[in-house]
């Protein structure tokens, strides 16, 4: 998908070997509705075969305030439950999609926003970053995979504390809480983001994938079953052309060591 119409209030910018994916709805604080989720799951469903790494990031002074309220509707319990599932065919779209993603964060990280943050693999954050899950004290219940991947960043019982008293964290906090794996000055995420994915995108593609798509497998798999599933895929990676010719080059003295 290349050709999103300017009404969507998404922008894809490819650089080489990165795709820029900007969320452009900076007067409402870049708030997602369903045409921008969408729009969100059709760009990381089609990303050209060049790119070997993605950054989102967002236009203004937030990342994303979350759903766009506005835009919220009654729905019967059927409708809602398929609303639902359509976010998370999308955000899967994002984690378990063809490249790494790593989000630059600033501002507004709160609810269907933190979300979508929480579906990437790396999170940059600046010092004007900030993190809420408001739906507790608006009767609601988060809908878009927080109830999943939140957890797993900072645990249940700080999510719960989220959602039951509104807490929230400031970029320091939740540097420190997990949320962010970067913490960076203000105004300097997204230079820092595009740095890393240029950087992962030198990767092998099968390693990448192996770490995208198979380590959190198995992190949720019992111990042999996980020890198992990584001997298979070690295998694999090793058997690669690319990575014997690198193994290669180390050994020669051609590739940089880790300092």
């Amino acid at each position: 998908m290349t050709n999103i119409p300017p009404s969507v209030g998404l922008a894809l910018d490819i650089q080489d070997t990165v795709a820029v994916v900007r969320l452009d709805r900076a007067a409402k604080r870049n708030a997602l509705n369903d045409a921008l989720v969408l729009a969100l799951r059709d760009v990381f469903e089609n990303l050209p075969p060049t790119v070997g790494a993605a950054v989102i990031h967002g236009g203004g002074d937030h990342f994303c305030a979350g759903l766009d309220l506005s835009e919220l509707r009654e729905r019967d319990a059927v409708q809602g439950v398929h609303h639902s599932r359509m976010w998370h065919k999308a955000l899967d779209a994002i984690q378990f999609g063809s490249v790494p993603v790593v989000a630059a964060l600033h501002g507004a990280v709160v609810g269907g926003g933190l979300e979508l943050a929480s579906a990437t693999h790396i999170r940059v954050a600046d010092a004007s970053t900030f993190y809420a899950l408001p739906e507790g004290s608006r009767g609601i219940f988060v809908g878009g995979g927080a109830s999943v991947r939140v957890p797993k960043l900072i645990g249940a019982a700080r999510m719960t504390d989220m959602m039951l008293t509104g807490r929230v964290y400031d970029a320091e906090q939740g540097e420190r809480a997990g949320f962010a794996q970067y913490l960076v000055p203000q105004g300097e995420s997204l230079a820092k983001a595009i740095e890393l994915a240029r950087r992962i995108a030198t990767n092998a593609p099968m390693t990448n994938y192996a770490l995208t798509h198979v380590l959190p497998r198995i992190a949720e798999q019992p111990a042999d079953h996980g020890l198992m599933t990584e001997s298979l895929v070690a295998a694999i990676a090793q058997s690669a052309p690319e990575a014997k010719e690198r193994v290669a080059a180390f050994l020669a003295g051609r590739a940089a060591k880790v300092r």
